[in-house]
């Protein structure tokens, strides 16, 4: 049989098999797309409610942060003049500050593996990636691995060293998000910093205009808004359920949905 013949036969017995390798490369294109920077700074001023949130938990839980790499220097200074008010606290702060440069290092390396930082398929796996990290950090507390309680119960002085895998997972997906937001070129949103955003909100000229006429104010002084929120929650979640998974769960769901809403923005 010819093959031009076994073409027409194979289109008659199976008329879906080409529609389907027209949907996988129709999808495979829409992923390719380019997300618009303005859409995409939704989903990274959530992430910096996200940032107080863990922040605000984290740090209350293990003396430490996992997104704002400024008070950890400080943090590993103070211990090398033994300082530091929690025992080790100087590594824990070492540990977030190791895993976050990692985390830029490996996001960073993804964006260009998956041809750049506005594609959808990049900040799709991005996201992905930062999910699964939040919510493996969430298990490791909530299954006990890890001491979970507020206040922890305790001595002061019993340090326990398995503190650092939620410590690292968690460090590591947050230096996911100021990545992205480079990436995407929202870079008056970098969800894991306060101090130059408050210096670039103050000192723009034109902070004073309307509404609609300063994007990047309006976007600045949102993400501040939110990470304060988001530090003012986590604190209040951990004292009113004496635990620290519950708001690391929360950041998890905020994290699944920014995944999802990377495959309907435009």
């Amino acid at each position: 049989m010819p093959d031009e013949e076994k073409a027409e036969l194979d289109a008659t017995l199976n008329p879906e098999a080409p529609q389907a390798g027209t949907s996988s490369r129709s999808f495979l294109r829409y992923l390719s797309e380019e997300i618009n920077p303005s859409l995409g700074s939704i989903p990274l001023l959530a992430c910096c409610f996200a940032t107080g949130l863990t922040d605000g938990t984290l740090y209350n839980a293990y003396g430490t942060f996992v997104s704002m790499q400024t008070g950890n220097t400080v943090f590993v200074a103070l211990g090398t003049s033994g300082q530091n008010t929690k025992p080790f606290g100087w590594a824990r702060s070492l540990c977030s500050i190791g895993c976050f440069t990692i985390g830029c290092l490996a996001f960073s390396r993804l964006h260009k593996l998956t041809g750049g930082g506005r594609l959808r398929r990049t900040l799709l796996f991005s996201f992905l990636v930062q999910t699964v990290c939040v919510v493996v950090a969430a298990t490791i507390i909530q299954t006990g691995i890890v001491d979970g309680t507020y206040p922890s119960r305790r001595d002061p002085a019993d340090v326990d060293f398995v503190e650092l895998a939620p410590v690292a997972l968690l460090s590591f997906q947050a230096a996911g998000q100021i990545v992205n937001s480079r990436g995407l070129g929202v870079s008056e949103v970098p969800t894991v910093v306060i101090t130059s955003l408050l210096c670039d909100l103050v000192s723009d000229e034109r902070i004073l205009q309307p509404v609609r006429e300063n994007m990047k104010r309006n976007r600045r002084a949102l993400a501040f808004v939110l990470t304060l929120l988001g530090a003012i929650c986590g604190g209040w979640i951990s004292k009113a359920t004496g635990a620290v998974q519950p708001s690391l769960w929360f950041v998890g769901a905020i994290k699944g949905a920014i995944t999802l809403s990377w495959l309907g923005l435009r």
